[in-house]
């Protein structure tokens, strides 16, 4: 149920429900989130963006304090006037990515695997090509050895044969959750991570460091990928109308889709209240 009141704190995903489908955020979108700085509560980009999109995602929520990014993995405090801090950088073993990947292909069939392993500004992803990933331009084809030969951020697979719900499923019944964290995020990929990792993980290391409770955070998301944080969350927990329909099952409540600006007109009718 929403609290009456303010939340103490924001958290919202960005690709899918702040970012809209040409992949801009509104001028109108950006003046809400100041505003809700300007009443004073912290704003977080929760994202499955891997650190080497620091750039790109500060653009896109420039109001942030905090980013929780790799969906979880990374947390980067922006409010030190000394400059960003990392407060959270876990990492997942490419000889535990493989073990999972062999007993993954084993059930599910052949894998198109990629892996996020550079946090350098821009860099690409590596592994398999595949022509239903969106990003062509931030990736380079290499071998599985290459991929394995390293600690990874995270891990992208899909097969041809499953839908992306249906290798989550598979995934989740073989690959124990003290190995590795499993989710999608809309991409047609299932999501590979560090165990431990998610959203409301990444979220509660902000909140330590605020002093927030849990009870006292409103978020907002789309994808299997927020479900973490809608558990964690007790302030409110909003999909945009467009969120995949676990999430809206989840959810309190239900805004406008990401193309018209559904968290910045529901956080402009809630600061006007």
């Amino acid at each position: 149920m929403t609290r009456p009141g303010l939340p103490k704190l924001i958290a919202t995903d960005l690709d899918g429900t702040l970012v809209r489908s040409d992949d801009t955020v509104s001028a109108y979108t950006h003046g809400v989130l100041d505003r809700v700085r300007a009443a004073g509560i912290p704003v977080v980009g929760a994202t499955g963006r891997g650190p080497r999109l620091k750039e790109l995602t500060r653009n896109d929520i420039r109001a942030a304090d905090f980013l929780v990014m790799a969906g979880g993995g990374c947390v980067v405090d922006q409010s030190d006037p000394a400059g960003p801090l990392v407060l959270r950088d876990e990492r997942l073993s490419g000889e535990v990515l493989a073990a999972l990947l062999a007993d993954l292909e084993a059930a599910a069939g052949p894998l198109t695997v990629m892996v996020e392993a550079s946090d350098e500004h821009d860099a690409p992803l590596w592994g398999d090509y595949h022509p239903s990933w969106p990003y062509q331009d931030r990736f380079e084809a290499r071998s599985r050895a290459e991929c394995l030969s390293g600690d990874v951020i995270k891990a992208f697979a899909r097969t041809a044969d499953h839908h992306v719900d249906e290798l989550l499923a598979v995934a989740r019944e073989i690959i124990p959750p003290q190995v590795a964290t499993l989710t999608q995020a809309g991409l047609g990929f299932i999501e590979i991570c560090p165990p431990g990792v998610d959203k409301a993980t990444g979220l509660s290391v902000v909140a330590e460091r605020l002093g927030v409770d849990p009870a006292e955070v409103l978020v907002f998301g789309d994808m299997p990928n927020d479900l973490p944080m809608f558990g964690w969350a007790g302030w409110a927990r909003v999909a945009v109308s467009n969120a995949h329909p676990e999430v809206r099952a989840a959810a309190d409540e239900i805004t406008l889709r990401n193309d018209d600006d559904g968290v910045a007109v529901y956080l402009d009718r809630l600061l006007s209240r």
